[in-house]
Protein backbone atom coordinates (compact mmCIF):
# COMPACT_ATOMS: atom_id res chain seq x y z
CA UNK A 1 0.00 0.00 0.00
CA UNK A 2 2.84 2.40 0.85
CA UNK A 3 4.54 1.65 -2.47
CA UNK A 4 1.25 2.16 -4.32
CA UNK A 5 0.67 5.54 -2.64
CA UNK A 6 4.25 6.54 -3.40
CA UNK A 7 3.81 5.73 -7.09
CA UNK A 8 0.53 7.66 -7.18
CA UNK A 9 2.28 10.70 -5.69
CA UNK A 10 5.10 10.45 -8.23
CA UNK A 11 2.56 10.20 -11.05
CA UNK A 12 0.70 13.29 -9.84
CA UNK A 13 3.98 15.20 -9.53
CA UNK A 14 4.97 14.19 -13.06
CA UNK A 15 1.68 15.38 -14.51
CA UNK A 16 1.91 18.65 -12.59
CA UNK A 17 5.55 19.18 -13.59
CA UNK A 18 4.72 18.92 -17.28
CA UNK A 19 1.35 20.68 -17.48
CA UNK A 20 1.09 23.46 -14.87
CA UNK A 21 2.71 26.71 -15.99
CA UNK A 22 4.37 28.79 -13.30
CA UNK A 23 5.48 32.42 -13.35
CA UNK A 24 8.73 33.35 -11.62
CA UNK A 25 9.48 37.02 -11.00
CA UNK A 26 12.93 38.49 -10.40
CA UNK A 27 13.50 42.11 -9.38
CA UNK A 28 16.89 43.43 -10.44
CA UNK A 29 18.24 46.82 -9.42
CA UNK A 30 20.72 48.90 -11.42
CA UNK A 31 22.08 52.36 -10.58
CA UNK A 32 22.63 52.90 -14.33
CA UNK A 33 18.99 52.26 -15.28
CA UNK A 34 17.10 55.42 -16.33
CA UNK A 35 14.42 56.37 -13.80
CA UNK A 36 11.75 56.15 -16.51
CA UNK A 37 12.35 52.37 -16.64
CA UNK A 38 11.92 51.83 -12.91
CA UNK A 39 9.42 48.95 -12.65
CA UNK A 40 9.80 47.95 -16.33
CA UNK A 41 8.56 44.37 -16.79
CA UNK A 42 10.06 41.89 -19.28
CA UNK A 43 8.39 38.49 -19.81
CA UNK A 44 10.75 35.78 -21.07
CA UNK A 45 9.48 32.68 -22.90
CA UNK A 46 12.19 30.27 -23.95
CA UNK A 47 12.40 26.72 -25.33
CA UNK A 48 8.77 26.42 -26.36
CA UNK A 49 9.57 23.48 -28.68
CA UNK A 50 6.11 23.64 -30.30
CA UNK A 51 4.39 22.88 -26.99
CA UNK A 52 0.69 23.66 -26.59
CA UNK A 53 -1.21 24.42 -23.41
CA UNK A 54 -4.85 24.50 -24.39
CA UNK A 55 -6.34 25.37 -27.78
CA UNK A 56 -4.17 27.97 -29.49
CA UNK A 57 -1.96 27.96 -26.36
CA UNK A 58 -4.71 29.82 -24.53
CA UNK A 59 -3.44 28.86 -21.05
CA UNK A 60 0.08 30.08 -21.81
CA UNK A 61 -1.23 33.32 -23.33
CA UNK A 62 -3.46 33.94 -20.29
CA UNK A 63 -0.52 33.50 -17.91
CA UNK A 64 1.57 35.98 -19.88
CA UNK A 65 -1.33 38.45 -19.89
CA UNK A 66 -1.62 38.13 -16.10
CA UNK A 67 2.08 39.03 -15.78
CA UNK A 68 1.38 42.46 -17.37
CA UNK A 69 4.71 42.79 -19.22
CA UNK A 70 5.94 45.88 -21.02
CA UNK A 71 7.67 43.64 -23.59
CA UNK A 72 7.74 39.90 -24.29
CA UNK A 73 10.99 38.14 -25.23
CA UNK A 74 10.96 34.86 -27.17
CA UNK A 75 14.40 33.50 -26.33
CA UNK A 76 14.91 30.77 -28.91
CA UNK A 77 13.91 27.16 -29.65
CA UNK A 78 10.41 28.18 -30.67
CA UNK A 79 10.28 25.06 -32.86
CA UNK A 80 11.78 21.60 -32.43
CA UNK A 81 14.31 19.78 -34.62
CA UNK A 82 12.88 16.34 -33.88
CA UNK A 83 10.21 15.24 -36.33
CA UNK A 84 7.46 14.47 -33.83
CA UNK A 85 5.48 17.23 -35.53
CA UNK A 86 6.03 18.23 -39.15
CA UNK A 87 7.29 21.77 -39.60
CA UNK A 88 3.95 22.94 -41.00
CA UNK A 89 2.22 21.97 -37.74
CA UNK A 90 4.94 23.57 -35.66
CA UNK A 91 4.56 26.80 -37.64
CA UNK A 92 0.81 26.70 -37.03
CA UNK A 93 1.41 26.43 -33.29
CA UNK A 94 3.96 29.26 -33.38
CA UNK A 95 1.68 31.52 -35.39
CA UNK A 96 -1.28 30.95 -33.05
CA UNK A 97 0.92 31.77 -30.05
CA UNK A 98 2.36 35.03 -31.39
CA UNK A 99 -1.10 36.06 -32.62
CA UNK A 100 -2.38 35.66 -29.07
CA UNK A 101 0.61 37.37 -27.46
CA UNK A 102 0.82 40.36 -29.80
CA UNK A 103 -2.06 42.35 -28.21
CA UNK A 104 -0.40 42.05 -24.78
CA UNK A 105 2.97 43.70 -25.47
CA UNK A 106 5.61 44.10 -28.22
CA UNK A 107 7.36 40.82 -29.09
CA UNK A 108 11.11 40.36 -29.59
CA UNK A 109 12.61 37.10 -30.86
CA UNK A 110 16.03 35.47 -31.17
CA UNK A 111 16.90 32.11 -32.69
CA UNK A 112 17.91 29.03 -30.72
CA UNK A 113 19.87 25.99 -31.82
CA UNK A 114 16.74 24.02 -32.82
CA UNK A 115 15.67 26.57 -35.41
CA UNK A 116 18.95 26.06 -37.27
CA UNK A 117 19.30 22.32 -36.65
CA UNK A 118 15.85 21.20 -37.71
CA UNK A 119 14.96 23.17 -40.83
CA UNK A 120 12.07 25.55 -41.25
CA UNK A 121 13.99 28.51 -39.87
CA UNK A 122 13.36 30.77 -42.86
CA UNK A 123 9.64 30.00 -42.90
CA UNK A 124 9.48 30.72 -39.17
CA UNK A 125 11.35 34.02 -39.48
CA UNK A 126 9.13 35.15 -42.35
CA UNK A 127 5.98 34.31 -40.39
CA UNK A 128 7.20 36.14 -37.29
CA UNK A 129 8.05 39.28 -39.23
CA UNK A 130 4.68 39.18 -41.00
CA UNK A 131 3.03 39.05 -37.57
CA UNK A 132 4.92 42.11 -36.37
CA UNK A 133 7.46 40.33 -34.17
CA UNK A 134 10.80 42.16 -33.88
CA UNK A 135 13.34 39.58 -35.05
CA UNK A 136 16.75 40.47 -33.58
CA UNK A 137 19.28 38.55 -35.63
CA UNK A 138 22.52 40.19 -34.49
CA UNK A 139 20.63 43.45 -34.34
CA UNK A 140 19.57 45.85 -31.62
CA UNK A 141 16.78 48.31 -30.98
CA UNK A 142 16.11 51.11 -28.52
CA UNK A 143 13.31 50.76 -25.99
CA UNK A 144 11.83 54.15 -25.08
CA UNK A 145 10.07 55.30 -21.93
CA UNK A 146 9.52 58.80 -20.56
CA UNK A 147 12.04 60.40 -22.89
CA UNK A 148 14.79 57.90 -21.98
CA UNK A 149 15.95 54.75 -23.74
CA UNK A 150 17.75 51.49 -23.09
CA UNK A 151 19.30 49.08 -25.60
CA UNK A 152 17.83 45.66 -26.38
CA UNK A 153 20.13 43.49 -28.53
CA UNK A 154 19.66 39.97 -29.87
CA UNK A 155 22.36 37.45 -30.76
CA UNK A 156 21.73 34.69 -33.28
CA UNK A 157 22.41 31.22 -31.95
CA UNK A 158 25.90 29.99 -32.76
CA UNK A 159 24.44 27.23 -34.96
CA UNK A 160 23.37 29.96 -37.38
CA UNK A 161 25.42 31.29 -40.32
CA UNK A 162 29.16 30.73 -39.86
CA UNK A 163 30.03 34.27 -40.94
CA UNK A 164 27.86 36.01 -38.33
CA UNK A 165 29.31 38.74 -36.16
CA UNK A 166 30.95 37.59 -32.93
CA UNK A 167 29.66 38.83 -29.56
CA UNK A 168 32.62 41.09 -28.75
CA UNK A 169 32.42 42.81 -32.13
CA UNK A 170 28.65 43.08 -31.86
CA UNK A 171 28.81 44.80 -28.47
CA UNK A 172 31.61 47.07 -29.70
CA UNK A 173 29.47 48.21 -32.64
CA UNK A 174 26.53 48.87 -30.32
CA UNK A 175 28.72 50.96 -28.01
CA UNK A 176 30.17 52.91 -30.91
CA UNK A 177 26.67 53.82 -32.08
CA UNK A 178 24.82 54.24 -28.77
CA UNK A 179 27.43 54.93 -26.11
CA UNK A 180 27.35 53.34 -22.67
CA UNK A 181 23.59 53.11 -22.23
CA UNK A 182 21.92 50.30 -20.30
CA UNK A 183 22.30 47.15 -22.45
CA UNK A 184 20.19 43.99 -22.41
CA UNK A 185 21.46 41.05 -24.51
CA UNK A 186 19.18 38.23 -25.65
CA UNK A 187 21.29 35.08 -25.98
CA UNK A 188 19.62 31.66 -26.20
CA UNK A 189 22.36 29.64 -24.57
CA UNK A 190 23.23 30.03 -20.91
CA UNK A 191 26.98 29.60 -21.29
CA UNK A 192 28.32 33.11 -21.76
CA UNK A 193 27.99 34.99 -18.48
CA UNK A 194 31.75 35.50 -18.17
CA UNK A 195 31.99 36.72 -21.76
CA UNK A 196 29.19 39.28 -21.45
CA UNK A 197 30.39 40.40 -18.03
CA UNK A 198 33.75 41.19 -19.59
CA UNK A 199 31.99 43.15 -22.34
CA UNK A 200 30.06 45.27 -19.84
CA UNK A 201 26.57 44.01 -20.71
CA UNK A 202 24.14 44.84 -17.91
CA UNK A 203 21.61 42.01 -18.33
CA UNK A 204 21.58 38.77 -20.34
CA UNK A 205 18.32 36.87 -20.91
CA UNK A 206 18.79 33.18 -21.76
CA UNK A 207 17.21 29.74 -21.76
CA UNK A 208 18.47 26.50 -23.35
CA UNK A 209 19.06 24.56 -20.11
CA UNK A 210 15.42 23.42 -19.56
CA UNK A 211 16.13 23.97 -15.87
CA UNK A 212 18.19 20.78 -15.74
CA UNK A 213 15.08 18.76 -16.76
CA UNK A 214 14.81 17.19 -13.29
CA UNK A 215 15.18 19.52 -10.31
CA UNK A 216 15.98 18.34 -6.81
CA UNK A 217 15.47 20.28 -3.56
CA UNK A 218 18.64 22.06 -2.36
CA UNK A 219 20.46 20.77 -5.46
CA UNK A 220 18.82 22.39 -8.50
CA UNK A 221 19.05 21.04 -12.03
CA UNK A 222 20.17 17.45 -12.47
CA UNK A 223 20.97 17.03 -16.19
CA UNK A 224 22.57 19.56 -18.53
CA UNK A 225 22.02 19.95 -22.26
CA UNK A 226 25.32 18.15 -22.84
CA UNK A 227 24.08 15.29 -20.59
CA UNK A 228 26.36 16.58 -17.85
CA UNK A 229 25.39 16.21 -14.22
CA UNK A 230 24.39 19.15 -12.04
CA UNK A 231 24.88 21.84 -14.70
CA UNK A 232 25.78 25.39 -13.70
CA UNK A 233 23.50 28.34 -14.39
CA UNK A 234 20.47 26.18 -15.21
CA UNK A 235 17.87 28.51 -13.71
CA UNK A 236 17.35 31.88 -12.09
CA UNK A 237 19.69 34.83 -11.66
CA UNK A 238 23.42 34.26 -12.12
CA UNK A 239 25.75 37.20 -11.50
CA UNK A 240 29.33 38.11 -12.34
CA UNK A 241 30.69 41.58 -11.71
CA UNK A 242 28.00 44.08 -12.64
CA UNK A 243 26.29 41.66 -15.06
CA UNK A 244 23.22 39.56 -14.32
CA UNK A 245 22.18 36.62 -16.47
CA UNK A 246 18.60 35.40 -16.02
CA UNK A 247 18.07 31.83 -17.19
CA UNK A 248 14.55 30.61 -17.93
CA UNK A 249 13.70 26.95 -17.30
CA UNK A 250 11.67 27.04 -20.50
CA UNK A 251 8.19 26.02 -21.58
CA UNK A 252 8.41 22.83 -23.66
CA UNK A 253 10.55 19.71 -23.72
CA UNK A 254 12.27 17.59 -26.35
CA UNK A 255 14.76 15.57 -24.34
CA UNK A 256 12.90 12.27 -23.98
CA UNK A 257 12.95 12.72 -20.19
CA UNK A 258 9.82 14.16 -18.58
CA UNK A 259 10.25 17.33 -16.57
CA UNK A 260 10.14 16.61 -12.83
CA UNK A 261 9.73 19.26 -10.13
CA UNK A 262 10.49 21.64 -12.97
CA UNK A 263 7.26 23.18 -14.25
CA UNK A 264 7.03 25.04 -17.55
CA UNK A 265 8.14 28.54 -16.62
CA UNK A 266 7.41 32.11 -17.64
CA UNK A 267 10.11 34.40 -16.28
CA UNK A 268 9.31 38.03 -15.51
CA UNK A 269 12.25 40.38 -14.96
CA UNK A 270 11.36 43.63 -13.20
CA UNK A 271 13.99 46.35 -13.64
CA UNK A 272 14.45 48.87 -10.85
CA UNK A 273 16.59 51.98 -10.72
CA UNK A 274 18.51 51.01 -7.59
CA UNK A 275 21.55 49.03 -6.51
CA UNK A 276 19.56 46.13 -5.00
CA UNK A 277 19.90 42.62 -6.40
CA UNK A 278 17.42 39.72 -6.51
Amino acid sequence: MILFLFLICIGIMLIDSNTRIVTTEYELGYPSLPEAFDGYRIAVLSDIHAAEFGKGNERLIAKVRDAAPDIIVLAGDFIDKHEILVIEEQLRIAEALVTGLAPIAPLYYITGNHEWDGGGVWELLAMLEERGVHVLRNRYTLLDAGGSSIILAGKDDRNGPADMIRPAEFVEKIREAEGQGFLIMLEHRNYNLELYSGLGVDLVLSGHSHGGIIRLPFVGGLIGQQRDWFPENSSGVCSMGDTNMVVSRGIGNHTGFPRFMNNPEIVVVVLTASSSRA
